[in-house]
């Protein structure tokens, strides 16, 4: 090993159906907090720098292989055809690397909440210990159910005696296995070569290396976890849903100790993958999804869900959606905005209510107040889009870019028809479809002469409301008027 590797290798047993999951997706891969639960326990382990990570791949094989090719492309896969139990796990792991010496950690890949620095505790317990095999604790209340630790006069460990075959005494210990092992690689050889299928289940276990170490007269030492917490395993949906809620309070509480306000813990969710400053405020039903990152004063919230964006200093996110996003620094977003991705919008720059972007720039100070979709667009500085403003950017077959400049006006219910650019300091005339470039300081109009039928309530609309509010305000005699004189109705035929 070189001088940074801890251990020589890290086995992660990844191979079980998960059957209580009732899920078509394996049970590792089951994501908490924005990684998986394989991605967990890989990131805790990642320190130690083993040379080799090896993770025993069996029900949903591939798609495990997949997910490890796509976040810890150096983690090799070991298949185990049959799934004959832990032990059995770690034989064909260690036999795909046969010429391997040194320190082994063998760890369950449904340990989400396992962290670092449990993992590092462990590593050098054992260096200390001298042992040929570490194993990790936890002391825990109600320890029904789980494998009780053993441990002599010196505290050894003597064993791990499961819960069925526990004397009374036995029963009283709280101190419970964890699942998580460091010992010599050939130590583990030897015993795991060794063990019998002669149980209920007719599997091999990984607990009976502790009895078979022991019997040879090697030290079996024990680790206790700080945090009973780190060892629990994620078996069903139910604690599933109970780890997600322990591992996001530990973000928030780190965060709040660094100097993050988040003003409700219990509606907000934040990945172990985003990053918030100090000074940042979240404010309740705040979600921070994947490598989204909140910078110092920015204000997210309430009610808004951010998935890989960056908010910059200063920044408002206000009841919004916001996916794959740039907001820079003091920039307002919402409410009820929804940016996708390939949004940026520059310091000071506005997207307000029921405004849709995607692949927009907007620029400096420039504002796009409400009711507007931006797509595929460039904004320049200090420019303003008036309401109901579309930026037309699909003919049907492919996309179009729209390209607005500095200080330019959009009038309200203005569709700018990509490809199309409006230049520098230009305005467009309120209801206009504009179809080709408008010069700068120019003013688009592109609408349709407005023309006024006189009468047509009163003839088409008797007795109505309408009718009678008009008659009110004109006169029965203007009324009259306008029938005597007729006039075009709505769909350009003269009335008979």
């Amino acid at each position: 090993m070189s001088p940074q590797q801890a251990v020589a290798a890290v086995v992660v047993l990844a191979a079980g159906q998960g059957t209580r999951m009732r899920s078509a997706t394996p049970k590792v891969l089951h994501e908490i907090g924005g990684r998986s639960m394989l991605g967990h326990v890989l990131a805790a382990a990642a320190p130690l720098g083993a040379a080799e990570t090896l993770v025993v791949v069996g029900a949903g094989r591939e798609a495990v292989a997949d997910h490890l090719a796509a976040v810890a492309p150096g983690a090799r896969p070991v298949v185990q055809d049959e799934q004959r139990g832990s032990g059995h796990a770690a034989a064909v792991a260690l036999a795909a690397v046969p010429d391997l010496a040194g320190p082994v950690l063998v760890v369950n890949g449904d340990a989400p909440l396992l962290r670092e620095q449990t993992v590092t505790a462990l590593v050098e317990a054992h260096r200390a210990a001298g042992a040929a095999l570490t194993v990790l604790t936890a002391r825990v209340e109600d320890p029904t159910g789980l494998g009780r630790i053993v441990r002599d006069g010196s505290g050894a460990v003597t064993g791990i005696v499961e819960e069925r075959d526990a004397t009374p005494e036995q029963r009283a210990i709280t101190e419970v296995n964890a699942g998580v092992y460091v010992g010599d690689a050939a130590a583990f050889r030897g015993a795991l070569a060794r063990i019998g299928q002669d149980n209920d289940q007719g599997e091999v276990y990984l607990t009976d290396v502790v009895g078979l170490l022991v019997g040879d007269g090697e030290t079996v030492a024990g680790a206790p976890a700080e945090d009973p917490d780190d060892v629990l395993g994620c078996n069903d949906r139910r604690e599933l849903a109970a780890r997600r809620r322990t591992l996001n309070d530990r973000v928030l509480d780190e965060l709040m100790r660094a100097g993050v306000t988040v003003v409700d813990p219990a509606t907000t969710w934040v990945d172990v993958t985003a990053t918030v400053a100090a000074d940042a405020l979240l404010e309740p039903g705040v979600q921070l999804r994947g490598t989204t990152s909140v910078a110092a004063g920015a204000v997210v919230g309430p009610d808004s869900t951010l998935v890989d964006t960056t908010v910059g200093e200063g920044a408002s996110v206000v009841r919004s959606h916001v996916l794959g996003a740039v907001v820079g620094p003091q920039a307002v977003v919402g409410p009820f905005s929804y940016l996708r991705p390939g949004t940026d919008l520059a310091r000071g720059a506005k997207v307000g209510a029921f405004v849709e972007t995607k692949n927009a720039r907007v620029g400096e100070g420039s504002k796009v107040p409400h009711l507007s979709y931006v797509g595929d667009a460039t904004l320049g500085r200090g420019t303003n889009v008036g309401a109901a403003t579309v930026f037309v950017n699909y003919d049907g077959m492919a996309k179009h870019h729209t390209t607005v400049g500095d200080h330019v006006r959009i009038g309200s219910d203005t569709m700018l028809v990509a490809p199309v650019t409006v230049g520098d300091g230009a305005y467009t005339a309120a209801g206009s479809v504009i179809t080709q470039d408008v010069p700068p300081g120019a003013m688009g109009v592109a609408r349709a002469a407005q023309r006024n039928v006189a009468g047509w309530v009163r003839r088409r609309r008797p007795g109505s409301a309408a009718a009678r509010a008009a008659e009110a305000a004109t006169g029965p005699d203007v009324g009259a008027q306008a029938d005597d004189a007729g006039g075009d109705s709505p769909n350009g035929h003269h009335d008979q």
